[in-house]
């Protein structure tokens, strides 16, 4: 099996036009034509990522985020990303990347479905599909039942199985409409107030992020831009599995980047 056999069949699901105009999926490092019996499944291509599967004698890395998102002058091993690349390179590693085409294709309805939300509409419509049918980032929808934010921010840790969750807003507040957009979703304030949510979950959300949104009558949970994201690596890996059953596939553990104390 080639690394170009294996994209083909990926973008089939997640077509690359379904990606923002900013962003940057596709093969980041390797050869089309190199063959692949093990696929590694990971968030990030970080440098510990990087090195399990050459530890594992991996052939292809498949991550959400994408290593090469701006200009890069100097491929060294001076430099962070100039050494990830060249860690790969010496090692026969491909590195493939689907970030927001598989947000659009697939990680709103993952995300809706994990909080087992009720007549959902996309959040964000960004395009449409050749027969006409929107697509987008994040989704809004009714919970089973209304609740607290605080009984809600408990869901939401159930839900992606979280250790911890950050609440902009009064935790006594009522909330039934949710919306959910993850990754970073500070952006995603105006379409949550604009489809009437009464909370929104995602990650990266800042200081005065949150506080405006309270003031706006919108309520937030930051849940990481990791806490929500990791569901792509599950997926991710079922999906390569039935795709093609004669290659090993292993996922990265799922660890936050960071540490709460």
């Amino acid at each position: 099996m080639k690394v170009k056999e294996i994209i083909a069949e990926l973008e089939k699901d997640y077509p690359p036009q379904m990606a923002m105009a900013w962003d940057n999926p596709g093969l980041q490092v390797g050869r089309m034509d190199r063959s692949v019996k093990k696929i590694y499944v990971a968030l990030d291509a970080t440098e510990d990522t990087i090195r399990e599967c050459i530890s594992w004698g991996a052939d292809l890395l498949v991550t959400h985020h994408p290593l090469l998102m701006s200009g890069i002058k100097k491929v060294n091993s001076e430099d962070y990303l100039g050494r990830k690349v060249l860690m790969m390179a010496e090692n026969g590693i491909a590195h493939y990347a689907m970030h927001t085409n598989y947000d659009t294709a697939k990680m709103s309805e993952l995300a809706w479905k994990a909080l087992k939300l009720e007549e959902t509409q996309i959040l964000e419509v960004t395009g449409a599909d050749e027969e006409g049918r929107a697509y987008g980032i994040g989704s809004v929808g009714s919970l089973p039942e209304k609740m607290t934010a605080r009984e809600c921010c408990e869901y939401v840790k159930n839900a992606f199985d979280l250790s911890n969750v950050r609440l902009f807003g009064d935790p006594e507040t009522e909330v039934c409409r949710l919306a959910v957009s993850p990754g970073s979703g500070k952006s995603m304030i105006g379409p949550a107030l604009a489809a009437r949510a009464d909370i929104l979950v995602t990650g990266d959300i800042g200081h005065h992020d949150g506080l405006d949104a309270v003031d706006q009558g919108l309520l937030a949970i930051d849940a990481g831009h990791y806490g929500i994201e990791h569901i792509f690596i599950r997926q991710m890996a079922e999906h390569l599995k039935k795709l093609f059953p004669e290659l090993e596939i292993r996922e990265a553990k799922a660890a936050d980047p960071f540490a709460v104390f």
